[in-house]
Parts: structure tokens; sequence; C-alpha cells
């Protein structure tokens, strides 16, 4: 086979249809330009909800959960012990919120090579006043420096600064609680803990997380003043959180962690394992409608292809008579749909490209995500390496069909008929 011939017979074929070619070739942009776009922002967004998760969630958190005792006298009974017992009216046993030996379980896993920081926390139900109006809440103690490493709490402070909880007494609380109580920095709000201590805390910022359901209770307070509110000792902590190197092996050490320490541990899958499934939809139906866009690109090609041949079937015909072989007038084609498949799925990729920059740059501005300005997108070089795998293979499948029927044209008939 003679490559040089055979191309310059698909470019003359090309030139000879210039109009439908382009037509071809601008469906396969639009196809790619559209999957480039549509994947970069879906995949944006969902790093965008992901890291509104991830950031706030710790890889394993370690805790006490009050729940109903495992071991009941019934099953240590050993006349008892092998039958199946039905019990009821369980109550909850009161292990106390408290983990036992947490300093020296925080320093047993900042010595773990897996683990990349640990942030120690008090967590504790109370009532919010201001005057006349009472709501619940919770009041979070955090170690200030290892919150913000680890989750950059920072990033979700509306007004004032995460170090301004260094003064004794002081609160970030969040911003639908500021809204419920008509609350600002530098006022005053009173707080009730579960045990009846009354105290005075200093509001030094507002938080807006972007979830009501945690704007509207959540507030914020250093470890130090937690531990005083609910007149505890400095090595009080109710739970551990863990970020770590591999945030893939958070579900198998937090069962080692489970078994090692006798705590409840809970890795960020468990947790949230709505986003998750957010995630993957988002996803598929990303993907899904990018390869629709390209398969419609494809029958357009596999169309104009076909009426191609019809148009040059005399062409064919002497082509064949001359001496080229069904396989040659085969590649033809072939060709011809990989230099519209390529073309098109080229310009896809520049245009996608400056469509997502245009979509980057539109602001967006809503009250629950404060730091989001623009809508985001994903710039991630897989996308581009699939957006033309696509093209290229669609443009290709396409054209196969219309250059099998081409290379078994018969000439004789051809002729003859003429």
């Amino acid at each position: 086979m003679n490559h040089r011939l055979v191309q310059n017979i698909a470019f003359h074929m090309l030139r000879a249809r210039l109009k439908q070619t382009i037509i071809a070739a601008v469906g396969v942009t639009f196809g790619i330009a559209m999957f480039i776009s549509l994947v970069s922002f879906m995949n944006g967004m969902n790093d965008l909800l992901d890291g509104l998760m991830l950031n706030r969630t710790p890889h394993i958190r370690l805790y006490n959960e009050i729940k109903p005792v495992e071991s009941q006298p019934v099953i240590l009974s050993e006349e008892y012990k092998n039958n199946i017992n039905f019990i009821s009216s369980i109550k909850p046993k009161d292990r106390g919120k408290a983990i036992y030996n947490s300093q020296t379980i925080i320093d047993v896993l900042k010595k773990d090579k897996r683990v990349l920081d640990v942030a120690p926390k008090v967590v504790t139900p109370v009532f919010f006043h201001s005057g006349t109006i009472e709501i619940s809440g919770v009041i979070n103690g955090i170690a200030i420096a290892a919150e913000e490493s680890l989750f950059k709490f920072s990033d979700y402070i509306r007004e004032g600064k995460i170090t301004d909880l260094e003064q004794n007494n002081s609160i970030i609380i969040g911003a639908g609680l500021a809204t419920k109580m008509m609350l600002s920095v530098g006022d005053v709000i009173k707080i009730t803990t579960p045990k009846g201590n009354l105290a005075s805390l200093k509001i030094v910022g507002i938080s807006q997380i972007g979830i009501a359901e945690i704007d509207d209770v959540m507030s914020t307070t250093s470890i130090s003043t937690a531990q005083k509110l609910l007149g505890e000792a400095t090595n009080y902590m109710t739970d551990i959180q863990l970020k770590l190197h591999d945030i893939e092996m958070a579900p198998q050490m937090a069962k080692e962690f489970r078994s090692k320490f006798e705590l409840d541990a809970i890795d960020y899958q468990t947790a949230n394992a709505q986003f998750e499934t957010g995630t993957r939809i988002r996803t598929i139906i990303s993907y899904s409608v990018g390869v629709v866009l390209l398969i419609v690109a494809g029958f357009g090609i596999y169309n104009i292809l076909n009426m191609l041949i019809y148009e040059k079937m005399d062409s064919i015909a002497i082509l064949k008579a001359t001496g080229f072989s069904g396989s040659d007038v085969k590649w033809i084609f072939l060709l011809l749909s990989l230099i519209i498949g390529v073309t098109g799925g080229v310009f896809g990729l520049f245009f996608g490209f400056i469509f997502s920059r245009i979509i980057d740059v539109i602001p967006f501005v809503t009250a629950s995500l404060p730091t989001v300005k623009t809508y985001p997108m994903n710039y991630n070089p897989i996308f581009y390496v699939i957006g033309i795998t696509f093209a290229i293979v669609t443009t290709l499948v396409a054209g196969l069909f219309p250059a099998l029927k081409a290379s078994k044209v018969d000439p004789v008939e051809i002729i003859r008929g003429k």
C-alpha cells in the first residue's frame, strides 16, 4: 500500500466535500468542548462539596459513645451463655464522654508514621442565652494550632480571627446562631452547661461552614475554656481527631484503633457516606452526558461518510479497477474519519479549555459558601486525555462501517451500470 498516495486521495476527497467535512468536525468539536466543560465543572463542584466535608471532618474520630452493655449478666452465666436469650429494656451504660488516659493515647498516635497529626477536642451541648432567648447548641473546644493546621478553620471565619480564641472566655459562634440571636462581634453571650454551670463568653468571631444545620448550632472556643466551662481538669477530652497520610487507610485503621484503645472509632467514609454517593452520581452523570454528545457527533460522521461513498462510487470503482485493493480503499475512508476526529478533537480541547476559563471567572456569591467567589472548575489533564481519546475512538468507529462498505464495492458492477 502506497501510504502517501492513500493520504493524497483522502485529502482530495475531503476538499471535494469540504462543507460536509467541516460540519462533521464542528460536531466533534462541540461534543468535546461540552464534555471538557461539563466534566471540569462537575468535578470542580465535587471537589468543593467534598472539601466542605473533608476539610471539617477528621479521617478518623476516636470517642466514647453511649450504648447498651454488650455483655449482659445472662450471657455470662454458664447455664445460658450458649442459648438464644431475648433481653428487653436494656439501659445504656454511662461510661462518660471523657477519654480515659487521653494524653497517652495522643502520644502513641503522634508516633504512628501513618498519622499526619492529631487534634484533641472537647464537645459539649449547651444552652445559649440572650435576653429571653434560649437556644440549644454545641460548643467545640479546640486545640487552636492543631485545628487550624488540620482543618483550616480560619477559612470559615467570616468575622474575626482564630487566634482571638487565645483570649480567656472567648468564643466564635456560627452565622446562623448569630442571626437568630441578633449578636455580633464584641457582644457577650451567656451559656448554661449540662451541669448547670453559668458562664459569660465574649464573641470574638463569626464562622460560616456553609451547612445550615451546623451554622445554626455550632460555636467554637479554646479547649481550655471548654474545660473550665465544664469544671473539668486539663486532661479532659471527649474526641481525638486524626488526619492520615493515606486517607484510603482510614476504614482499616479505625478498626485497629477501636480494638487497640477500646474506644469507639469512626472513619470519614462511614460518617459521610451520603457525600460519597452524591459524588459518584454526579461523576456518572457528567461522563454519561459527555459520551452521549460524542456518540451523536459520531452518527454525524457516519452519515457524512456514508453519503460520500454513494457519491464517490465511480471514483471508488476506478480506484479498484486501476489496482487499488479493498484494504487500500478502506484505509482511505478510515483516514478521512481519523482526520475529522483529530481535527475536531484538538479544537474541542481548545474551546473546552476556553469555556472552562470563562465559567471559572463568573461570580458565584452565596451566603452559604462564603469562601467561594466564582464557579468551581477542575483542570485535571486526565479530562483532556479522555476527551481526545473519545474523539478518535468515536470517529474511527463511525468511519469503520462506511470504510468496510467502500472496500467491498465491485468495480465491474459500477462501471457496467454506468
